[in-house]
C-alpha cells in the first residue's frame, strides 16, 4: 500500500471522475462534486493552501516594500529579495500544513463515511491560513 493510496471510503457513483480543480459549486445533492479519494483530498487541501499562503505571505512582502519607500535608494539594494524569500517561506510552510491537514481530514472523512464537498479543502486552506495568522501573534498573560 503506497503513500496515497487509493483508499476510498465507499464505490464512488459509476462514471465518477474527480472533478477538476478548483470546482467550487455548491449543489449538496449533487455527488458530481464530491471528493471520493484520498489523493485527490489532499491534493485540493494542498492546492488552496499553497495559494491563499502565497496571497498571505505575497501581500506581508508588498507591506514590508511599501514602508521602504522614500527612504535612502541604497536600502532598495537587496530588498528585491524579500517577495523571493516570502515566497520560499510559503511555499515551505504550505506544504507542510496543506499536506498534514489534508491526509488527516481526508482520512477522518473516509473512516466516518462522510460526503467530501469540494469546499471543505477550502475552508480547510483558509483554517491553515488564519492559524498562521493568530500564531503570529505575541502571547503574553496578564497575572
Amino acid at each position: 500500500m503506497g503513500f496515497l493510496s487509493p483508499l476510498r471510503r465507499d464505490e464512488a457513483p459509476p462514471g465518477y471522475v474527480t472533478p477538476p480543480f478548483p470546482s467550487l459549486f455548491w449543489e449538496p445533492s449533487n455527488t458530481r462534486w464530491n471528493l471520493y479519494y484520498l489523493k485527490d483530498i489532499w491534493r485540493f487541501t494542498l492546492l488552496w493552501t499553497l495559494i491563499l499562503f502565497g496571497l498571505f505571505h505575497l501581500g506581508a512582502a508588498g507591506t514590508a516594500l511599501l514602508m521602504q519607500v522614500g527612504r535612502r535608494k541604497s536600502n532598495w539594494k537587496f530588498l528585491w529579495t524579500v517577495p523571493l524569500l516570502y515566497a520560499l517561506v510559503a511555499g515551505m510552510e504550505a506544504i507542510l500544513a496543506g499536506s498534514v491537514v489534508g491526509l488527516v481530514v481526508g482520512a477522518t472523512y473516509i473512516a466516518g463515511h462522510f460526503n467530501m464537498s469540494t469546499w471543505i479543502p477550502f475552508v480547510w486552506g483558509w483554517v491553515n491560513v488564519l492559524v498562521l495568522i493568530v500564531s503570529s501573534f505575541r502571547i503574553s498573560g496578564g497575572l
